[in-house]
């Protein structure tokens, strides 16, 4: 291996392969450094996924083998079991496999001429006079310096290579705690359906899912605030009035542990360095879902990296560019989704069930039926209020909110 390369990527995660295939494919050379000994395992996400998302990225159609189920329904338990639907079509989303999901992308980046180097867990980034100038990564039980003109920190939310670079990590509030669980024996779900349970009871701060695959098998998980997941989950599995139904003669088979950052972008570059996906929180503060936005920052990332390789231009300066970019994309909505957990951070139990009463009486979802865009919420939002049953439902949420 070259002892100086153009660009570094630190993780094979979908954000860190999908930036290196897009560098890769103008021509420029570019290597992933992953620390395990496959891409995609450990799998820290269930891989529920907007169609339409992928689509704008070009990653749809999937191959088959790496899709799980589809999805043109989906349900909204309240914490009495209060049940809320919403019919869409075609189908609005899709599960995905996650460690077919990342071996696809890394493929992809791979034929496009980048180069993976797998148990190659970077250790410290090699910094000269402010500059990031590569890393020293442990590989094959030998600490080496690699040389590069930019490094694109993915590594997720250890936020280790984001402090070395001097950046600061999403605060420690901002964080909730997820556990994602594979469970078969379930019963009486419907296949096309998407459920999703709020409330404090079980899932303080956040939500839990349910997403049926085939067999009686489903992906069952969720994020809290505070309290310990793996009790709020076997909480949710014996205790809710509707998700009890399905899941109480179900068996886990395995699960996994791993927070979000829910605070919105951080300050993603500095002289010779970027970051991309978890590692510079670019993650949905309403959902937690992070895999689309983080493959939009990583093409806007490789976009720049290209430019300053052709430039010879590797400062902060310059590299400030992704940051302007990524956040003229996501700011207007992130700005709402924050504000939108917030909300719904304050509402009691109580409260909850009766919005989801009011919906499912004001037969909300048939305004929300053609919809086809879930990532970007706060352009929905403007999207959907002029809608009457909509803007009655927004009106009853805040009076609940602040009444």
């Amino acid at each position: 291996m070259e002892d100086f390369l153009d660009v570094i990527v630190v993780g094979g995660g979908p954000s860190g392969s999908f930036c290196a295939l897009n560098i890769a494919e103008r021509n420029v050379d570019v290597t992933i450094f992953e620390e395990h000994s496959e891409i995609g395992i450990p799998c820290h996400c269930a891989g529920h996924l907007s169609i339409n998302g992928l689509k704008a990225l070009g990653l749809h159609p999937l191959p088959k083998e790496v899709v799980e189920n589809t999805f043109c329904c989906a349900k909204i338990y309240s914490p009495k079991g209060l049940e809320f639907s919403v019919e869409f079509s075609p189908s609005i989303t899709c599960v995905v496999d996650r460690a077919l999901f990342d071996k696809y992308i890394a493929r992809l980046a791979e034929k496009a001429g980048a180069n993976i180097l797998l148990k190659s867990k970077v250790q410290r980034l090699i910094t000269e006079r402010g500059n990031i100038k590569g890393v020293e990564a442990e590989m094959n039980g030998k600490i080496l310096k690699i040389f590069g003109k930019i490094v694109v920190d993915a590594e997720g939310t250890s936020y280790r290579i984001l402090r070395d670079a001097g950046l600061s990590s999403p605060d420690r509030d901002c964080f909730v705690s997820c556990v994602n669980a594979e469970v078969e024996n379930v019963k009486d779900v419907e296949p096309d359906t998407v459920e999703v349970y709020i409330g404090n009871a079980y899932a303080p701060g956040f939500y839990a899912w349910l997403i049926p695959l085939k067999g009686g098998i489903a992906k069952v998980g969720l994020g809290a605030k505070k309290g310990n997941p793996r009790k709020l989950l076997q909480k949710l599995i014996h205790k809710h009035p509707a998700a009890s139904k399905k899941l109480r003669n179900a068996k886990i088979m395995r699960e996994n542990f791993h927070p979000i950052p829910l605070s919105g972008p951080v300050k993603a570059y500095s002289n010779g360095f970027l970051a991309v996906g978890d590692a510079a929180a670019q993650v949905k503060p309403t959902t937690g879902g992070g895999v689309i936005f983080g493959l939009n920052c990583a093409k806007i990332a490789a976009d720049v990296a290209v430019e300053a390789i052709k430039r010879g231009d590797y400062s902060s300066k310059f590299l400030n560019t992704y940051q302007r970019c990524f956040m003229k994309l996501l700011s207007f909505d992130v700005k709402v989704m924050k504000i939108a957990r917030k909300l719904l951070d304050t509402l009691p139990d109580e409260k909850i069930d009766k919005i989801i009463d009011f919906c499912k009486k004001t037969h909300v979802d048939l305004d929300l039926s053609d919809l086809k865009e879930i990532d970007f919420q706060g352009r929905i939002l403007l999207d959907i209020w002029r809608k009457p049953r909509m803007l009655s439902t927004l009106v009853y949420f805040l009076l609940s909110c602040f009444v």
